[in-house]
């Protein structure tokens, strides 16, 4: 892979749970602090009911304009787990049940008790691979360029670093950050001037509000880590020139 090629995902959360407020999607920030550690660009996320004709349109769209689609949600044993036959519904294939899956999920349950709503979970769209699951067993599955995870934060996370072997890495994303009781506006016309004499890095401002007062953080972010840096400096200066002392702070920006 060329160094210029950059690699892009998108995220599709399903579930109206998330849409009514009653679960919070903790999934997407750690999605995304997991793919950037890997040089992938986090581009888009999308939150959908369990609607099969929503779930078709926003990952067809996806699925189409990004290197790689995660959705989160909707593959567990009750009547509104429809994502599975909606992402066989968006690629045109059938599902049926898996043999590994179903092997799996027999294994864990005593006799008697893995029923048919519990064996929807071993329903795969075909030609689908599995995504393993090493807290509750049952799989996700990777169709395409889509990888179909659990909702369940914990499981989530199991399953992304089992897929991780899987994906194309990108050039790594450095970042800085610079701090100061400034309001922002005060030095917007030099953040705006940063940002044109320095186009290959993106600056962001973003305010405080802190018991012991208020000021912003300027975080530069690119893939050339010396204009990364030239910008950051740039920026010093601009907040030193107002007789105010920036701080840089530690860490990913």
């Amino acid at each position: 892979m060329s160094q210029a090629e950059t690699v892009s995902a998108a995220v599709l959360v399903i579930g109206d749970e998330i849409l009514s407020g009653r679960t919070q999607d903790t999934n997407t920030a750690h999605i995304a602090r997991f793919l950037g550690a890997l040089g992938i660009d986090l581009c888009e996320a999308r939150v959908v009911p369990d609607d099969q004709g929503e779930i078709v349109a926003a990952l067809n769209a996806l699925r189409a304009r990004y290197t790689y689609v995660f959705t989160t949600g909707g593959i567990g044993p009750t009547h509104d787990d429809i994502t599975a036959d909606a992402i066989a519904a968006a690629f045109g294939v059938g599902i049926d049940y898996h043999p590994e899956a179903l092997a799996l999920l027999a294994a864990r349950y005593k006799p008697g008790e893995f029923n048919d709503m519990r064996k929807r979970m071993a329903r795969i769209p075909d030609g689908a691979s599995l995504i393993a699951n090493s807290v509750s067993t049952a799989p996700g599955f990777q169709l395409g360029n889509v990888f179909v995870m659990a909702g369940v934060p914990m499981i989530m996370r199991a399953m992304l670093e089992e897929l991780a072997p899987r994906l194309k890495r990108g050039a790594l994303v450095h970042s800085a950050t610079v701090e100061a009781r400034i309001p922002e506006g005060r030095i917007a016309a030099a953040l705006a001037r940063i940002q044109r004499e320095h186009k290959t890095v993106s600056v962001g401002s973003y305010p405080f509000y802190r018991e012991d007062g208020t000021g912003a953080q300027f975080v530069v972010r690119g893939r050339d880590a010396a204009e990364v840096e030239a910008a950051a400096a740039a920026i010093e200066m601009a907040i030193k020139s107002e007789g105010i002392g920036p701080i840089r702070v530690p860490g990913p920006g």
